[in-house]
């Protein structure tokens, strides 16, 4: 058996050496051996453990990563698998929300003669274009989906050429069965962006970034396993 020293661990990853000592505080490595004189000795098993987390971090974010090495090492492999098969499904979910998306734009694009957008209109005038309720579009606004100007006489909604676009997108995405949170961060997105063509850009991004998600639990789950190898010999 190898001893390393704190620094053997810290340097391998560009870390402190007390960031070491706090991921074994935290729980994340297993308690080290000391020396008579109260130095800490770590092992292959503790470089593993490290290893396996930071991966599992850049794979499935820091609290997921934890939830994982805490049950790894009181021994839960269920609870280890049960974790992970959540972080793929939760990916799953985003990659099916991220082709719904890309298909409500495209028809967007697509369509070769959208009706004229004459705004302002009001939340019933809107409602009756997209042939909806007056409430369904309220909920929407309620979700974040939505942000219309109101009437400074009257108070009333007054949604305008975006919003009217934001609410036709939101209203493709319902039919295909998307959640209002995710409609309400897609939305987001298309305001940031500012079109569609600038959205379907931001799209390319986020599918890469899905892919760097994808090749990230890969090599995470090879260092998972042969961690869990090595804690059950």
């Amino acid at each position: 058996m190898v001893n390393l020293r704190p620094a053997d661990l810290a340097r391998e990853h560009g870390l402190s050496t007390q960031a070491v000592r706090n991921y074994e505080r935290d729980g994340l490595l297993p308690p080290a051996r000391r020396t008579p004189s109260g130095y800490r000795v770590y092992t292959e098993l503790h470089a593993s453990a490290l290893r396996t987390f930071l991966a599992l971090v850049r794979a499935c974010g820091h609290a997921t990563a934890a939830e994982a090495m805490h049950a790894a090492g009181d021994g839960d492999l269920d609870g280890v698998l049960m974790i992970v098969d959540r972080a793929h499904e939760q990916l799953l979910r985003d990659r099916g929300t991220l082709e719904a998306v890309r298909a409500a734009v495209d028809r967007l694009t697509a369509a070769p003669e959208p009706r004229p957008v004459q705004a302002p209109f009001s939340v019933g005038e809107l409602a009756r274009r997209l042939r909806v309720t007056p409430a369904t579009l309220r909920n929407w606004e309620e979700a974040g989906i939505l942000a219309p100007e109101r009437d400074r006489a009257t108070g009333h909604r007054r949604f305008d050429a975006d919003d009217v676009r934001d609410a036709e997108l939101a209203h493709l995405l319902r039919r295909g069965g998307q959640p209002l949170e995710h409609i309400a961060a897609v939305i987001a997105r298309l305001r940031d962006a500012g079109d569609t063509e600038a959205l379907a850009a931001s799209l390319d991004t986020w599918r890469r970034r899905l892919n760097t998600r994808g090749l990230a639990m890969l090599e995470a789950a090879g260092l998972l396993r042969a961690h869990l190898a090595l804690l059950d010999p």
